[in-house]
């Protein structure tokens, strides 16, 4: 979780050092299976075994943001966690879905907006924090900082 939160901010924190009197957000997602935290996959073959772990088991999905003005020095940091679990996954079914590309560049090998939402048996919590930004969580800073008017 802090490992979430730390990025996150530092993510903000770096554009927000180039736009120093503008409202930045930073985001960060990854998927925690058991103890072990499972980033963007390097390459295919990482992207295989660890849709392989995921296959038929619950895992969670932490998203933390950051949002700041360095100029007003006000902040407002968060930390969504969703738990998912996939559907037992056949080797035909990896093969197929890593060839695709999808899974790279995206933590935990998969994108639930995607064809790996194919692979999702249940999913509790936000939706959108699995898609990488919880944004009803965000909601609120923004509506306090007079961004979000809808």
């Amino acid at each position: 979780r802090a490992f979430v939160e730390r990025i996150a901010r530092e993510k903000a924190e770096e554009v927000a050092q180039r736009a120093p009197g503008a409202w930045v957000l930073g985001a960060d997602t990854v998927v925690v299976l058991g103890e072990e935290v499972l980033g963007k996959p390097r390459d295919e073959e990482e992207a295989a075994s660890m849709l392989r772990r995921l296959s038929g088991r619950v895992h969670k999905v932490l998203t933390a943001f950051s949002l700041l003005n360095l100029a007003e020095g006000r902040s407002f940091q968060g930390v969504e966690e969703t738990k998912v679990k996939f559907i037992p996954l056949q080797e035909a079914d990896i093969r197929w879905y890593v060839s695709t590309g999808e899974p790279l560049g995206k933590a935990g090998a998969y994108a639930i907006q995607g064809a790996g939402g194919s692979f999702i048996e249940w999913i509790k919590g936000s939706y959108t924090n699995v898609v990488g930004l919880p944004v009803a969580q965000i909601l609120g800073p923004l509506r306090e900082i007079g961004i979000w008017r809808p």
